[in-house]
């Protein structure tokens, strides 16, 4: 029986920022399944496409959903949202990886005033008594080079990311120092504490239609064909977004709970991710059989896209170790990945992102 459901118990009431959000949205669903109050903040609550289906979700669940508009960059417009919360869990923050033309305002100043706007808000708000942060493994690293400066060539909670800036990996920038002046801010008082989620690529179903991500992008490019000729010799970590939501609900209501915990379900290249699909859906999309080499890759790598040469050279061909015992510690338990990409690669094609199979 969980926290919310145990009678003579009185439920926390949960903030959840940037609640249209990926990860946002299956954090709220577990809530309302669990009976919570949950006051969600979106830029504009009026858009059906970004609060519809929080408010389908809300009909009939034990908990309450209470809508609120929010932004990043308005000091402030947290506080209202805020009032009368136990628990803050801070998911907003821009994810865009391209199309950009000044880093900055794309992505580090939003992750870092925001994230200090909304711990300002916290600051001032009695009830507050712990923040829940939605980092990333960006915040622990920059490039797969790095882990050949670890001791035991894996990275866990105690590595930082010192190697990004707003010219090189700015996503992974905003990342990390958004999570240090979240630290830093909370260092500096002793009434709430801070907990922090840091999960690598996320995979899995969407509650939304037609979302847009890095993990939705690469899964139609391997179905689409682009990718036919082969794939980079790049090895990340991957996780289930329904783990990395339910890391955030334990992370809120264990008591125990304290510091950063890397979400990782496994390690994976490229090419291992094609061989899933390939398995599941046969010969009805062209997926890749083969890596490119590393030299084909420089070389016309960003004639295709956000890839840089930087990037390739930093990247490429680097095999990469996660330690996830902090989080399994926390009591997140990881499914099998190939169960992820399966059910994610369907809805990218029942989405219509993809032609179905004749």
């Amino acid at each position: 029986m969980n926290q919310a459901t145990q009678p003579g118990i009185t439920r926390p009431t949960v903030l959840v920022t940037g609640a249209s959000g990926y990860i946002a949205g299956w954090i709220i669903k577990y809530l309302l399944e669990e009976g919570y109050t949950v006051h969600a903040t979106v830029r504009d609550p009026n858009k059906p496409s970004s609060v519809g289906h929080l408010l389908k979700m809300a009909e009939g669940a034990p908990g309450t959903l209470k809508l609120f508009k929010a932004d990043l960059l308005d000091k402030g417009s947290f506080a209202a949202a805020m009032e009368g919360c136990q628990i803050v869990m801070h998911t907003a923050s821009p994810f865009v990886l391209e199309g950009f033309t000044d880093a900055n305002e794309a992505l580090v100043r939003p992750a870092l005033e925001g994230t200090r706007n909304v711990l300002e808000s916290v600051n001032a708000c009695a009830s507050v008594k712990r923040v829940v942060l939605t980092s990333s493994v960006a915040a622990v690293f920059g490039d797969n080079d790095e882990i050949g400066q670890t001791p035991d060539k894996v990275f866990t909670e105690e590595h930082w990311n010192n190697t990004s800036s707003v010219s090189h990996n700015p996503y992974q920038f905003s990342k990390a120092v958004a999570e240090r002046e979240a630290w830093k801010m909370q260092q500096m008082q002793t009434r709430w504490d801070l907990v922090t989620i840091n999960p690598s690529m996320v995979y899995g179903p969407s509650l939304t239609p037609g979302s847009q991500s890095a993990s939705i992008d690469t899964l139609v490019q391997m179905g689409d064909g682009r990718l036919r000729t082969g794939v980079p010799k790049l090895t990340y970590g991957v996780v289930d977004v329904r783990e990395v939501a339910r890391a955030h609900l334990l992370a809120a209501f264990k008591p125990e709970a304290s510091g950063r915990h890397i979400l990782n379900a496994t390690e994976l290249t490229m090419l291992q991710i094609a061989n899933i699909l390939r398995r599941q859906f046969g010969k009805a999309y062209p997926f890749p059989r083969m890596e490119a080499p590393t030299f084909l890759v420089w070389a016309f790598g960003p004639l295709m896209g956000p890839i840089t040469r930087s990037f390739v050279s930093k990247n490429v061909g680097y095999k990469i170790r996660f330690d996830n015992s902090r989080s399994r510690a926390l009591g997140v338990q990881y499914r099998p990945v190939e169960e992820t990409f399966i059910e994610h690669f369907q809805q990218v094609v029942n989405d219509g992102l993809l032609k179905k199979k004749r």
